[in-house]
């Protein structure tokens, strides 16, 4: 029997000590280390493995399919995944308890099951609860098998028996492989299953969907590895107790990043919103100060969204600065520009920034529409119901010019709005055609932006 010992392993890059560290001497990281029970190999297995054949492969002479995606159904979840998923490819599924992981994916499996056969590993649920919310889902296909396991290994080999066309295991975290003497969803277990799915995956060519938890911090439970192992990170965002759900990629080997998938939840699952920008800026309030529309881009899609500013006076000495959806230090470098640049003294009251309908806004670009929600409100001076703004803010209190502008001010006309605060750059660039159909307003500093709403 192999010799067992006790070393200790970063979750974050999977470095092994022989002792604790408070701080991993790798990575840096602290409180990661974690102790794992591991068997040293016997040099007999080490050899056979160093000795088996290797051959190579001509690039020239590799052929691939003619199509090599499988649609799921889902235009959303297709345009995250860069068109469909892959097949031999390894999606790992994240996202917190309840936010529509599974239910997802059974709606996944029931378009699938039309033409190929699903194998769904439950890990976490039994045969009858997985049945259950199938006929809530309205879920029918006669080629969905699903199977209670969560011995990797057992699992790897039924796949190789029975050769499914797609692979889902709910979730990760449950599985384990009997050798490895530590408990399901230890760092080595996480590292070890994923990898001998992986390997499943490549040399049958079958896709695998892997469901994976979240810590607290909304990052993927397990070691960093386990991110390096697949080929594709999708991350469900939002609260579970609003409507709308976002999906985003944070890593695609075969797509693009910056896409991602908006849904809406309902009583018989998850539905592709069709039209975001329409759904982030219904309900807006009409003639109130402090909300401005803003054009982000996501992707190559553009989204508008709603910004909403207050600026009340602070009750203690200290004023309060809170971001719902937009970075924190962004607003207060914002703030700060506009006490600067534009001659507005927020330093006394408190300011409130939110982007409506759940939506976390990563784009510069709403830069200008965050500080223009932030005038509006102190000044108490309504924007005009159909105007819109983007551009990004230097520090100078200049608005610099972005990307994709033609199509932002031509998403804003297809929804209504008769004028759009643009930057000077990006103005002198649009088509003559387009400056007809929509006012465009452009400005150079912060503090034209400004007054054009007051």
């Amino acid at each position: 029997m192999p010799k067992s010992k006790a070393v200790f392993i970063c979750s974050e890059c999977a470095h092994e000590t022989s002792k604790w560290y408070g701080q991993c001497p790798n990575c840096g990281a602290w409180n990661t280390m974690s102790e794992e029970i591991v068997f040293a190999q016997s040099s007999t297995s080490a050899q056979k493995k160093t000795s088996s054949a290797i051959k190579a492969v001509n690039l020239i002479d590799v052929r691939t399919d003619a199509e090599q995606r499988y649609k799921t159904g889902s235009p959303e979840l297709d345009r995250v995944l860069g068109g469909g998923l892959v097949k031999g490819s390894v999606v790992l599924l994240g996202g917190e308890p309840g936010i529509g992981k599974s239910t997802i994916l059974l709606q996944t499996s029931d378009y699938l099951g039309a033409e190929l056969n699903v194998l769904y590993v439950a890990g976490e649920e039994s045969v009858s609860q997985i049945k259950l919310r199938a006929n809530r889902l309205n879920v029918s296909t006669d080629k969905l098998f699903i199977i209670n396991e969560t011995n990797t290994a057992a699992v790897s080999e039924y796949i190789e028996t029975v050769k499914p066309d797609v692979v889902i295991v709910d979730s990760i975290q449950t599985m384990s492989l009997p050798d490895i003497a530590s408990t399901p969803g230890s760092i080595t277990q996480v590292r070890e299953s994923a990898s001998c799915l992986q390997r499943t995956a490549k040399s049958l060519n079958i896709p695998i969907i892997l469901v994976g938890h979240v810590n607290k911090d909304g990052n993927i439970a397990g070691p960093k590895v386990l991110e390096h192992i697949v080929d594709a990170i999708l991350l469900f965002e939002g609260e579970r107790n609003m409507a709308y759900r976002i999906l985003r990629a944070i890593k695609n080997r075969f797509g693009s990043t910056n896409e991602i998938g908006v849904f809406e939840m309902t009583g018989s699952g998850l539905q592709d919103v069709v039209n975001p920008s329409l759904m982030f800026i219904s309900g807006r309030p009409e003639n109130a100060s402090g909300t401005s529309i803003a054009c982000i881009m996501e992707g190559t899609r553009p989204i508008l969204a709603e910004v909403q500013g207050l600026i009340t006076k602070s009750s203690f000495g200290t004023p309060r600065r809170t971001a719902t959806g937009f970075d924190y230090n962004r607003m207060a470098m914002i703030i700060a520009v506009m006490e600067k640049r534009a001659g507005l003294f927020l330093g006394d009251s408190d300011s409130y920034i939110n982007v409506a309908g759940g939506i976390r806004i990563f784009d510069t670009s709403a830069d200008l529409p965050v500080a223009l929600s932030l005038a509006s409100s102190f000044k108490n001076a309504v924007i005009n119901h159909d105007l819109i703004a983007f551009g990004e803010i230097g520090l100078a209190g200049e608005v610099r010019s972005v990307q994709f502008c033609e199509k932002r001010v031509t998403e804003a006309l297809r929804l209504g709005f008769r004028h759009c605060i643009v930057p000077y750059h990006n103005a002198v660039s649009l088509p003559a055609e387009l400056k007809r159909q929509i006012n465009i307003i452009a400005v150079k500093t912060i503090g034209e932006a400004i007054n054009v709403i007051s």
